[in-house]
């Protein structure tokens, strides 16, 4: 795999010889049918049918706005498929799969069920049929891509696939019928604008219901207000991999890394089943100490059962708190350690309790980006399902000391917050510099939240129908990326207020002029040939916590890699991935760290440690036994 992409097109042979070679891939790998009915490959398109047609299967109505549907018969439905063969291996390259296949999308229904036009669709999921060799239901895991200029989609389904429309027309009806069909499956609606404005995203997000009317202006305006960083960009487009030079690999002590601890000081940590292992903070990364804390729990005490999975630096990073899960397997812990780090000891164990019940936590971060550097902090935040709170570490009862057991574990004080009566779903939070609070749910909103009131949203960004399972924020506020599965969400929290002043989501309710998000992808081949059954995880900005500081890139994991961005390139309106698309804007241009292992953590240094002739501090990557960092020096270009 490439190390740097930005919107690659391999070029497309049409030889027979390839379209042969092809058929024996096919043959040899297994390429067949994400669901549904298994189709022989030599059968013709009119066998298909019949077979279908048997079934009683509803899948031949002509299409009809708003709901899409199959025109088997129609000249613009005729196409080109593709194959990519060779997987990563220098003799990689796409052979003819089908000259002259036929594509529609179809809902296999049983006759008589809903046609589709109703603003109740049948429960019968859309798929996509390309002649007889691909058939997918329609979902983000396609990873469909669009290349308007070249009339080509790509996506995924057992195999990297392109297709390639004779037409505009015909690359255009597929398009639209492939976005209704999308919409349908994900939110259960015929895809009209009445049900995206009212049951979908409301109207104060009429710029995510009609994107490429409006979102340009938008982006440019944020782009023309909040970046002004001196600078040439950090990733201009075009470099290759070079650019990414490792500076340090080293394993950790045991192995069984879980999280990674960065600190904006003198250390940083691993996270691992047998300990914490110290790791000194440098200009070009972090070296191993030789330092390690083993962590001996009390046998009553909290988050007993498990090792850590989880770590947050507070007072001047001189403490950590040790979140473990109650149960192995499980994500939710009824307490935290608290580790002092100059002395290597566990010195209280903490218990999350309200009105005197016992409740768990699935996650705890700072009170704001830079409260870990607060030596008088006392405070951190807690999330779970359906509560947003606010703990604290002085015992009501006076100085506490080293606990022996659960009946004397100190509980931790709720000072602020809500448990909500239901709904919430709640799966990930982060923080800004002044302590707004941007949270992520499983249902895919992302709500942000004053400091200073943790009941009420000031705003809540509809989903895009994926779960958020990460979710980062700028220290300004101004910018939150989410996290999914396939993709990560980059939305701007900018708005103008009836009087024309300009605020974010987190200060004031958000106007109607606020920005469609932008989305940051793998190509599908890139997505396949790292694993199509990894998953993003833990998007992140890079480290900043000075205000008027800009953030320059993200990075996120998947599966065995690094996927990096540079952040000013995708606030571009003009940046090249953004011409010609329709809808939601897509961004493919990234640079790529691959790993021997599955990355558990991949963070960027705080900025004190980039160097002169760099523009962003080293990156640092944890996998399971390794410890690796990363420049990405302007000096080196």
């Amino acid at each position: 795999m490439a190390g740097s992409h930005c919107r690659e097109v391999s070029g497309l042979s049409d030889s027979d010889e390839e379209e042969g070679e092809a058929q024996q891939q096919q043959d040899q790998e297994g390429t067949g049918h994400q669901s549904g009915e298994t189709l022989t490959r030599t059968c013709s398109l009119d066998d298909v049918d019949r077979k279908l047609q048997s079934l009683k299967l509803d899948y031949t109505k002509p299409y009809s706005s708003p709901s899409p549907s199959s025109q088997n018969s129609s000249p613009k439905n005729s196409v080109k498929l593709y194959l990519h063969v060779g997987g990563n291996s220098p003799a990689a390259r796409w052979v003819v799969s089908d000259k002259l296949a036929s594509w529609a999308f179809f809902r296999p229904s049983l006759s008589g069920e809903s046609d589709g036009e109703d603003e109740s669709p049948s429960s019968s999921p859309w798929f996509l049929r390309v002649g007889a060799k691909v058939q997918a239901r329609i979902a983000p895991e396609l990873q469909l891509k669009s290349l308007p200029d070249l009339r080509r989609v790509d996506f995924i389904a057992d195999g990297v696939w392109t297709i390639k429309f004779p037409t505009l027309e015909g690359y255009r009806e597929f398009q639209n019928q492939y976005q209704s069909c999308l919409f349908e499956n994900t939110y259960g609606f015929v895809a009209n604008e009445e049900n995206k404005v009212k049951k979908v995203f409301g109207k104060d997000f009429m710029a995510w219901v009609r994107p490429e009317a409006e979102e340009d202006s938008i982006w440019a305006e944020a782009e023309g207000r909040f970046d002004k960083s001196p600078g040439p960009l950090a990733t201009p487009t075009g470099v290759n991999h070079q650019d990414l030079l490792e500076e340090v690999e080293e394993a950790a002590n045991g192995g069984g890394i879980q999280s990674l601890a960065l600190g904006a000081l003198d250390n940083s940590f691993l996270v691992s089943d047998s300990g914490i292992q110290v790791l000194g903070n440098f200009s070009h990364g972090v070296h191993g100490k030789g330092i390690s804390v083993n962590i001996s729990r009390n046998s009553g005490g909290a988050g007993r059962s498990s090792a850590p999975t989880k770590a947050l630096l507070m007072k001047a990073e001189t403490n950590m708190l040790l979140m473990s899960p109650a149960q192995e397997g499980k994500s939710r812990a009824t307490g935290v350690h608290q580790l002092d780090i100059e002395t290597g000891k566990v010195v209280t164990e903490w218990k999350f309790e309200k009105d005197g019940t016992n409740i768990t936590m699935q996650d705890i971060a700072n009170d704001s980006k830079g409260a870990q550097l607060d030596p008088s902090e006392s405070t951190f935040l807690g999330l779970d399902d359906n509560t947003l709170c606010r703990w604290d570490l002085r015992d009501q009862r006076g100085i506490v000391q080293s606990i022996a057991t659960e009946m004397e574990s100190p509980v931790l004080q709720w000072t602020q917050g809500h448990h909500f009566s239901r709904g919430t779903n709640f799966k990930c939070f982060a923080t800004t510099g002044d302590g707004s609070i941007v949270v992520g749910s499983v249902n895919g909103k992302i709500r942000l939240y004053s400091g200073g009131s943790l009941r009420v949203a000031k705003t809540a960004f509809p989903g895009l129908g994926s779960p958020i399972t990460h979710v980062d924020v700028t220290f300004d506020g101004k910018w939150v990326l989410g996290t999914t599965d396939t993709y990560l969400i980059l939305i701007s929290t900018v708005f103008k207020d009836k009087d024309g002043r300009e605020m974010t989501g987190f200060s004031g309710r958000r106007g109607h002029r606020i920005a469609a998000p932008r989305l940051l992808k793998l190509s599908p081949l890139d997505s396949h040939l790292a694993g199509t059954n990894n998953k993003f995880r833990g998007g992140q900005f890079s480290w900043v916590t000075d205000n008027g500081k800009l953030e320059r890139h993200m990075v996120a994991a998947y599966g065995k890699f690094s996927v990096i961005w540079n952040f000013q390139q995708v606030k571009n309106s003009n940046h090249e991935c953004y011409k010609n698309q329709e809808g939601l804007k897509s961004c493919y241009c990234y640079k790529i760290i691959p790993k021997d292992e599955s990355i558990v953590d991949n963070r960027f240094m705080h900025e004190k440690f980039a160097v002169n002739d760099s523009p962003e501090a080293p990156l640092v990557v944890a996998t399971p036994t390794k410890v690796s960092s990363f420049s990405t020096s302007s000096g080196r270009h």
